[in-house]
């Protein structure tokens, strides 16, 4: 049979629809690349806008941080400014308050006490302390007090503690020194009681008083002295031993971790916060001394001699130990 050729020859129609299929998937594939593009650009856009807000975000909180560091700079010296100058304001007061009293002493020296002589059982003639500096309590006033920081830690089960005081007045209780912890605020204290002395270890109920030995006015060494081992507990008055006692506290153990304070009681609040004016010291305290231990009676004789301010205690030393002025009590020459 003779071979026929299968592919025939397009028709006009036939050219047409083909032309037309072409036309049409051409059309479609610039739709589909048109509607791509938006796309592509969109998340360029958004990753953009993203790395812009990014960088925006660490540069504003750079600035921020800047801003508020120098706010607090700021801050930190105002604050510095407003207590040198409250401390210095005090200063003044303290000197101001000082000459006032030394002019009324030396107006009328014995105006406070016309009728008050001294007490006829201290017979030797009162003597100064000889240390160079004083502790100087202007007034009676609930802000005013010295925060003594101890050498060593004060637990303590026997001890000698010494002082050279030279009070303005003494009323019911005018506290000298003082140390407590929270749980008892009245570890130890000794005070003034009108003319008396007192020293108190362990609580109000454990006490030892000398009496008329207070003079205002006149500078007064007071050396008390106490032992856990049998309660013995003693206040000596110029190097004299004035008044004795046993079975004071006996057993006690002074502990740790109080606050010592001059010139105010402990009252187990805060340190400067609810003291009571009525118990607050006015007048001059300089050489105060604590050991661990009882001295012996030589030893408590020369700390009421002349130039006995030399010596210190292992405890607590006058010219060594940190004492702190505050509220307008001031260190005087």
């Amino acid at each position: 049979a003779a071979s026929c050729d299968c592919q025939r020859e397009h028709t006009k129609w036939d050219k047409l629809f083909i032309m037309l299929e072409n036309s049409q998937m051409k059309e479609n594939m610039m739709l589909q690349g048109l509607g791509e593009l938006p796309k592509v650009d969109l998340q360029t856009l958004r990753a953009e806008l993203t790395q812009l807000s990014t960088n925006l975000a660490g540069t504003l909180d750079k600035v921020t941080s800047r801003i508020v560091s120098q706010l607090e700079q700021l801050l930190a010296r105002t604050r510095d400014q407003a207590e040198e100058a409250k401390r210095l304001q005090e200063s003044e007061q303290g000197k101001v308050l000082e000459h006032i009293l030394q002019l009324s002493h030396n107006i009328c020296p014995n105006c406070a006490h016309p009728k008050s002589p001294v007490s006829t059982s201290l017979t030797m003639v009162l003597p100064s302390p000889g240390c160079e500096t004083a502790l100087l309590f202007p007034m009676r006033s609930k802000k005013i007090f010295g925060s003594v920081h101890p050498t060593a830690g004060m637990t303590l089960h026997s001890f000698t503690a010494c002082v050279w005081i030279k009070v303005t007045e003494a009323l019911d209780k005018t506290v000298v020194f003082s140390y407590g912890t929270k749980f008892n605020p009245y570890e130890l204290q000794l005070y003034l009681s009108g003319r008396a002395a007192v020293l108190l270890v362990g609580g109000r109920q454990h006490e030892v008083a000398a009496q008329d030995v207070i003079v205002p006015g006149k500078w007064l060494h007071l050396c008390g002295t106490w032992s856990s081992e049998n309660g013995s507990a003693a206040l000596w008055v110029q190097g004299q031993l004035r008044a004795s006692a046993l079975d004071v506290a006996r057993g006690h153990t002074v502990p740790d971790g109080g606050i010592l304070q001059v010139g105010q009681e402990k009252n187990g609040c805060c340190v400067g916060g609810g003291f009571d004016e009525a118990l607050a010291f006015s007048g001059k305290l300089t050489g105060l001394n604590v050991w661990d231990r009882v001295l012996s009676t030589p030893e408590i004789t020369a700390q009421g001699g002349e130039g006995a301010c030399g010596t210190r205690g292992n405890i607590v030393g006058w010219g060594v130990t940190e004492v702190l002025p505050y509220g307008g009590a001031q260190y005087v020459s």
